[in-house]
């Protein structure tokens, strides 16, 4: 049955996995009342999360693990180890230092689950690249979104529950791609290896022009998502509502990314995934420069502003893995995309660091920081996008 329907299997797989991401996040507001932490203390701890993604992937590309064990298996290894981890963070908060390690270690696992996860798709719907990995990054933003969900309808329970739920569906990923296995249109290993074999890659002006494209996408992405619950908290409080909201629309906001990333992977069957990708960053990076300046419009304006942002920062994460994917050696495939993943995440704690550190300084206006990222991005991508 799983095989029938392999990429339905991916993606959901894709969605409980990658709901360890942000599940401290989601419970942040609960975390900052009763274990006292403070913006900046949820700062490292999203960053954490990052450090370990970063290395984790770092590892698997230089080691050549991702090209050298079946997928399949690495991906429900990694998911095994996650769940565990994550589930270990409800006792640690004794000791910031120990509640960070244990945040890094979830990172760790996640590299095993996220680039592996692209690896997957491709293995079984090269052919349709673009709007398959639309779906698997729709649901890696449905999973980054899902505490939020899980922890408004778990409000009334204690902030536990939502971070044991995140590790059970976890549990069940690991068992979905365990039982479906590697797709027949890769190589299932690739024997030997050279470390940093992903390196050679860059190489290809095509994809380091789709690598240099996405590296200006994360520096956005991942402290817009940091940033999402504070920016919906200063609109509840103009509108004077209750604090309850900011767990339910920091969930839209985030996970209207996934439709999002379904109608861009549909669109790149018809505009290419080059046309595409540009278009969403170029709205993304137009938000980054005039949401500020918009502060003092009606909250419920900023509300949908938000809902715009949400919709495209995330839309043309899929096409530049596309993009990627078909310009990397596919023999070093999982390689090339992993060592992607680790320099475009790197971005993300500098950017995630000034965001958490200056808002409570700064206000609206620390979103300016995001606004390089965009705008090289789009840099990178003008010999792609002329040329599509």
């Amino acid at each position: 049955m799983l095989k029938r329907h392999p990429l339905i299997t991916i993606v959901i797989a894709q969605l409980f996995g990658t709901s360890l991401w942000f599940s401290v996040n989601g419970v942040g507001t609960a975390l900052q009342q009763s274990a006292g932490l403070s913006g900046a203390d949820l700062g490292l701890l999203t960053m954490a999360v990052q450090a370990g993604f970063i290395s984790g992937t770092l590892v698997i590309a230089t080691s050549g693990l991702a090209d050298r064990l079946l997928a399949s298996q690495l991906f429900a290894m990694a998911a095994v180890c996650g769940a565990i981890i994550n589930a270990a963070f409800i006792v640690s908060l004794e000791s910031l230092t120990g509640a960070i390690l244990l945040r890094f270690m979830t990172g760790l696992c996640l590299a095993g689950i996220y680039p592996l996860g692209m690896k997957l798709v491709v293995s079984w719907t090269p052919q349709q690249a673009g709007a398959a990995l639309g779906w698997l990054v729709g649901m890696l933003t449905l999973g980054t979104a899902s505490p939020h969900l899980l922890r408004g309808v778990t409000l009334h329970m204690p902030w536990q529950t939502p971070l044991l739920l995140s590790s059970l569906l976890a549990l069940m990923a690991a068992a979905m791609i365990y039982r479906l296995g590697v797709g027949p249109h890769l190589p299932p290993t690739a024997a030997g290896g050279r470390p940093w074999a992903g390196l050679a890659a860059f190489r290809r002006r095509d994809f380091r022009a789709a690598a240099l494209g996405y590296f200006g996408h994360c520096w956005e992405l991942y402290a817009f998502w940091t940033l999402t619950p504070f920016l919906v908290a200063r609109e509840l409080a103009r509108l004077d509502a209750p604090t309850t909201g900011i767990a339910w629309l920091s969930f839209a906001v985030i996970a209207i990314g996934m439709p999002g990333c379904v109608l861009a992977g549909r669109a790149s069957q018809r505009f290419g995934s080059a046309r595409v990708a540009f278009v969403a960053l170029a709205t993304s990076g137009a938000l980054c420069l005039f949401y500020p300046w918009l502060g003092s419009a009606p909250p419920l304006i900023l509300l949908a502003l938000l809902l715009l942002w949400g919709f495209s920062v995330i839309a043309d994460s899929a096409q530049f893995s596309a993009l990627a994917s078909v310009s990397a050696p596919s023999d070093r495939l999982g390689a090339a995309l992993a060592m992607m993943n680790a320099i475009g995440f790197s971005l993300t704690l500098p950017a995630i660091a000034l965001v958490t550190s200056l808002w409570s300084t700064q206000g609206l206006t620390v979103i300016w920081w995001l606004l390089p990222g965009p705008l090289l991005g789009l840099l990178a991508m003008r010999r792609l996008t002329l040329r599509a």
